[in-house]
């Protein structure tokens, strides 16, 4: 006899774009779950013209180029390609990157990551950094996005590291009120709603602030991909129902089946 998926019948939301979340759906369906797919944030690609043509003057004075998400590695190079014709104008700069979703993208553009520490966050990219013993007076480009926080650059700038930082882009919050999937968690309900960023959680609060679940319908599970998303779900007073052990959506699942599924 067939084994049933382990998530068969769960509502399950994604709360990113198919774009960057799809192999989340992906991996969801494949467990027998419904998805629905409820993007909180839109992400669009913001630069300082002023400060993309300063930071791309001085390049070859980096020693490192740093990404904290998959989004700044790829308005950051389509910038580059624009300006440069030829991967060879990196030069000697080293890469360093959070998260697996980061690594993947350097990774398509075959560049070689020298610094990726096993947990996915700002403070983890900071220390490791630091560990390489490379950081006094080494000059440093953050590639970030306008909602990330300053952790990173404090780190290193107490380590002794020159930092710049470059915004690509911005997440901006979406108005869910005529939203098709918004109205269907509302009236019929979700299993458990996944959470990969603290931006997002913001985004969903203040959208469940305005919009609350329909009477009689129970609250989702809450799922965070990580302690600072679970952070700031604390924050807004939301429960975490469950953690990935490690931030990755690979983690995020597996603590969705042990906490919903059958083995």
């Amino acid at each position: 006899m067939t084994q049933e998926p382990s998530l068969a019948g769960k509502r399950i939301v994604v709360t990113r774009t198919r774009e960057q979340a799809s192999e989340l759906a992906a991996r969801l369906a494949a467990l027998g779950a419904e998805v629905i797919e409820l993007p909180v944030l839109r992400i669009s690609k913001e630069i300082d013209k002023q400060a993309l043509a300063d930071v791309m003057l001085e390049f070859g004075s980096y020693d490192w180029l740093v990404f904290t998400s998959a989004n700044g590695v790829r308005y950051f190079f389509e910038e580059f390609f624009r300006i440069f014709d030829d991967v060879r104008a990196l030069g000697l700069i080293r890469l360093a990157c959070v998260g697996d979703g980061t690594a993947k993208r350097i990774a398509e553009l075959h560049l070689r990551i020298e610094c990726q520490p096993p947990t996915a966050t700002a403070e983890a990219l900071a220390d490791a950094l630091i560990d390489t013993g490379s950081l006094d007076n080494s000059k440093i480009l953050a590639v970030t996005g306008n909602l990330n926080r300053d952790v990173l650059v404090t780190k290193l700038e107490a380590a002794a590291a020159i930092v710049d930082t470059l915004q690509v882009y911005k997440p901006e919050k979406m108005d869910l009120s005529t939203s098709p999937a918004a109205t269907q968690l509302h009236e019929k309900g979700a299993d458990a709603i996944l959470f990969a960023s603290s931006s997002s959680v913001e985004s969903y609060a203040d959208h469940l602030a305005a919009m609350p679940l329909a009477q009689g319908i129970a609250r989702p599970l809450n799922g965070s991909i990580g302690p600072q998303t679970s952070a700031m779900l604390r924050k807004r007073r939301m429960p975490v129902d469950f953690e990935a052990a490690t931030p990755g959506f690979e983690p995020m699942v597996a603590a969705l089946v042990q906490r919903l599924g059958r083995s």
